[in-house]
């Protein structure tokens, strides 16, 4: 299953993160480079960054001119998140391309690879929340409410992992068919973002 492949390897990822935990540690990437456990590994560990830089910039007395840089190291992850992310379709594409679609097949909104991109963020608040659920310094109530929380994402993991397999399984089968569309975000594109092509210099 596809789902347990994806766990795995994005809980390997996390760890691997946290043996620094520091934004610019080197991903050292343990898959043959081209694999889609390649793939996957390099999608948690953007998605494992950008929530610590996503943390930092929160600090309410963050210099200004620190903050400015980590938004724009956010947006770069962004768009670099999305590209892997559709680099990943087209691996399903690819792999599903023979396929003889049945005639009354349906398309399904969430691509594979999308709904493989919420697995990965998962993974990250399972985490976080298990250390939470464990802190030493804070309160009981603190720590109950985060194995509450963490039981439930548990559980979300559990249901988007079947979604994933079931939609690849009825993919293989001929009874959904993918179509891809691509983001074009526009806010990166200096010929698309109005604030970049009207200050030209």
């Amino acid at each position: 299953m596809i789902s347990k492949l994806c766990n795995e390897i994005f809980e390997r990822s996390v760890k691997d993160y946290h043996i620094h935990d520091n934004v610019d540690a080197v991903e050292n990437n343990p898959y043959k480079p081209s694999s889609l456990e390649h793939l996957l590994y390099k999608k948690n560990w953007i998605d494992t960054v950008q929530w610590h830089l996503e943390d930092i910039i929160r600090e309410p007395n963050i210099d200004p001119v620190m903050a400015l840089k980590i938004k724009r190291r956010i947006d770069e992850s962004n768009q670099e998140r999305t590209n892997l992310v559709e680099y990943i379709d087209s691996y399903f594409l690819d792999k599903y391309k023979n396929v003889k679609v049945q005639a009354n097949a349906k398309f399904n909104t969430e691509s594979p690879a999308w709904a493989i991109d919420r697995l990965s963020i998962l993974m990250l608040k399972i985490y976080h929340m298990q250390r939470e659920a464990e802190r030493t310094d804070a309160t009981e109530e603190h720590r109950l409410a985060c194995s509450n929380k963490l039981h439930i994402l548990l559980q979300q993991q559990l249901d988007l992992s079947t979604a994933i397999d079931e939609l690849l399984q009825e993919i293989e089968e001929g009874k959904k068919y993918m179509k891809v569309y691509k983001q074009m975000k526009m806010y990166n594109d200096p010929s698309l973002n109005p604030v970049l092509y009207t200050n030209k210099n």
